[in-house]
């Protein structure tokens, strides 16, 4: 199962809306066939590696890191291929939670005779289908924010100077990062003050995630480097409801895709609403990088499920631009608390990974 929730991971930010899914058949101690969901979603995990498997399949134990699917969507169920293909025992790790499955997956394949275990490795498995069960269970995708910054939290110098604060090994964890997720989304803020294109650079990826930019009134500059790409990497704007015609009409011209979103009471659109559209367009796998408005507003909210940080040995002092916008808050016990996981050295700078408590 081990083996098989890695090669899940293998098409992250590559299979939404459909979960990210490895398999492994082992017949007679021999791994005979491994396999991870698609690109686009298409094929799933379990035909993969059937595939691959052939007719050693027959009398083998499938690990599947989710229920296989038991509903007809563009192609048939996965329940019924491992039926069909003779194995004699699935090991799944988790019960899908969508609808249409949400155990009876399982069900179908104990009434063909195949033997079912389930919850092998459970803990690991939603962890690496968070993004899924959320928007499942949720109607949103899971949310990563980044936050890079000097020792004492400052993301720029007053007069606006920020290349580089971290360095370069920092800089392609990032990319790295941003692989790995459906969408690559920031503040308009951000979008204006450092016109950034958003892709993964230097690693050879042939599908770009999404570049989701968040801006009430949709005052983007339409000759910087985010207008000029929607044709290589994919770009939707959220925006408010008021937002000029003109702009939607220039932007839609572009080739960007308009998602309309309801504002909170400050008039700034609302973070629970942008997730909400994001998950009902399909996406399961959000990268936020700020700025720093928007990573305050999700924070604030309680959306934010994982927060990464990117630590270098500088400090900017009190004039310095800090990473996060005001929060409200007046006592501790309100502040959003996380569980630290994963420290690491980055040629210099420290990224420190954290799991909302």
């Amino acid at each position: 199962m081990a083996l098989a929730l890695s090669l899940g991971q293998r098409g992250q930010g590559n299979c939404w809306p459909n979960p990210a899914v490895g398999c492994v058949i082992v017949r007679k101690g021999r791994i005979v066939g491994r396999g991870w969901t698609r690109p686009g979603g298409r094929p799933h995990a379990e035909v993969v590696a059937l595939g691959q498997a052939g007719a050693a399949a027959r009398g083998a134990t499938a690990y599947v890191t989710l229920e296989p699917c038991a509903h007809h969507g563009r192609t048939p169920p996965c329940a019924d291929a491992l039926i069909a293909a003779g194995v004699a025992r699935v090991v799944t790790a988790l019960v899908d939670p969508d609808r249409r499955v949400a155990g009876a997956g399982h069900a179908r394949l104990a009434r063909a005779g195949v033997m079912v275990t389930e919850g092998v490795m459970q803990p690991e498995a939603r962890a690496a289908h968070a993004g899924f069960v959320l928007n499942r269970t949720q109607g949103r995708p899971m949310v990563t924010l980044k936050l890079a910054s000097s020792f004492d939290g400052r993301i720029a110098t007053a007069s606006g100077e920020s290349r580089w604060i971290t360095g370069p090994g920092a800089r392609r964890m990032v990319h790295a990062m941003r692989a790995r997720h459906d969408a690559v989304m920031v503040g308009g803020g951000t979008a204006r003050a450092d016109d950034p294109a958003l892709t993964v650079r230097n690693l050879g990826v042939t599908k770009q995630p999404l570049r989701v930019i968040c801006t009430r009134r949709l005052d983007l500059p339409l000759n910087g480097n985010l207008a000029s790409s929607p044709a290589t990497a994919p770009l939707w704007l959220c925006h408010g409801k008021d937002a000029p015609a003109e702009r939607r009409a220039a932007w839609s011209e572009l080739g960007a895709t308009l998602l309309p979103v309801a504002t909170g009471p400050g008039g700034q659109l609302d973070p629970g609403a942008i997730l909400q559209a994001l998950g009902r367009a399909g996406l399961t796998r959000v990268f936020c990088e700020g700025g720093s408005a928007l990573a305050a507003s999700l924070l604030g909210a309680g959306l934010v499920d994982e927060l990464v940080g990117f630590t270098a040995g500088l400090v900017l002092g009190a004039e310095g631009r800090p990473a996060l916008g005001a929060m409200g808050l007046d006592r501790l016990a309100d502040a959003p608390r996380f569980t630290l996981v994963e420290t690491r050295d980055l040629g210099g700078d420290v990224l420190h990974r954290w799991l909302r408590a």
